[in-house]
């Protein structure tokens, strides 16, 4: 039925979240499921919960197709071309290995012991492919991380492996950040010191000195859980905004560097009305409006925008960041969920119950 997925959003919200959503004059009254006047989020043309794609922020058709084909024949040699027709500069080459990464990584897990043999048949095959280098030092990354507990001896061996195929992909490549950029989650899991990163810091930023995907990668280390601080962290970010030119997304990092530190500041009250989060999320919007529309790493910034919108119960913004967004869900914060599509789904319907509560319909939200 077409409200299944809506009802399960409207559980969850009445088990979490109906005191913070009726506090206030101007909030949200729940309905009864399928009342007249419930807010229904298929109204404004949204991607039905189990449609989400989860496997990237955004749409890259020409990434889908060949992860469709190599995934279907087993073939390596697409993926090949394409590495090797996106440019070394900007964010895609990043993504697109992070994918094929990914999808080898999963294969695996679904198929131990077979999955993912495309990937040795290309290593094998071509070991001199920078771009097959590259997506192999993300995959022993990806598989570190997802198999192995985080400082036990499996663990360190694999990131081990990764770290030296990651400095036999940058040989491969000179100029190319990717394979530095793989080598930051290593540095993560193997605890480089703060020299140790800074030097593998300075490789990135002579290549690519407004990377927002090397940024976010590097942030995660400054963070208090890892190698770093919650001042560390707000100083990595704030300095990279400072220096972000017009157009860059980099203004956005400080609300980020917010997000990886709720945990220390979640009892502070109205948090998300806070000057912190304001300024934060203030900086956030400035770059949005002023990226480029194709710029690839615009779409992970209005995924975390649209979790502290509706926290702050800004609905219309939070609805004008949806528009763009919905479909495609692989992002924080929701990628951080067992269940992301489930994840994303309440906040979409908060946001459009907030939206209608406060005067909003289909007819009034511009795209």
């Amino acid at each position: 039925m077409d409200f299944l997925w809506f009802l399960f959003a409207l559980g969850l919200l009445a088990v979490v979240l109906v005191p913070w959503l009726t506090r206030r004059r101007g909030g949200i009254r729940l309905a009864e499921p399928g009342a007249p006047d419930a807010a229904d989020p298929d109204d404004y043309g949204f991607v039905r919960q189990e449609e989400l794609d989860v496997r990237m922020p955004g749409p890259d058709q020409d990434l889908l197709d060949v992860l469709d084909l190599v995934q279907r024949t087993q073939d390596w040699r697409a993926a090949s071309q394409l590495l090797a027709g996106t440019p070394k500069e900007g964010e895609v080459r990043w993504q697109r290995v992070q994918a094929f990464a990914g999808a080898a990584s999963l294969e695996l897990a679904q198929r131990p012991g077979e999955g993912g043999s495309w990937l040795r048949a290309w290593r094998a095959e071509q070991p001199k492919d920078a771009g097959g280098a590259a997506v192999h030092a993300e995959f022993l990354v990806q598989q570190a991380w997802r198999s192995s507990s985080a400082g036990s001896d499996d663990f360190r061996i694999i990131l081990e492996e990764a770290r030296e195929v990651c400095g036999k992909a940058a040989l491969l490549a000179p100029g190319d950040p990717v394979p530095y950029i793989a080598e930051l989650a290593v540095a993560r899991g193997l605890g480089y010191t703060h020299e140790q990163f800074d030097q593998l810091w300075a490789k990135i930023i002579d290549r690519a000195p407004q990377h927002m995907g090397a940024h976010l990668a590097a942030l995660h280390f400054w963070c208090a859980k890892w190698h770093g601080s919650r001042q560390d962290a707000d100083r990595f970010a704030t300095a990279a905004a400072a220096r972000a030119p017009q157009g860059s997304l980099l203004a956005a990092l400080p609300l980020f560097a917010v997000f990886e530190h709720l945990d220390d500041v979640v009892l502070v009250r109205d948090l998300f009305r806070t000057e912190v989060v304001a300024k934060a999320l203030g900086g956030a919007m400035y770059a949005v409006h002023s990226a480029r529309p194709d710029d690839p790493m615009l779409a992970h910034v209005r995924h975390l925008l649209v979790h502290f919108l509706v926290r702050a119960e800004r609905w219309s913004e939070a609805m004008r960041q949806l528009v763009h967004v919905d479909g495609h869900i692989g992002a924080l914060p929701w990628t951080l969920s067992a269940d992301p599509a489930a994840e994303y789904a309440v906040y979409r319907a908060l946001a459009v119950a907030g939206y209608e509560a406060n005067g909003g319909s289909p007819a009034t939200l511009s795209h």
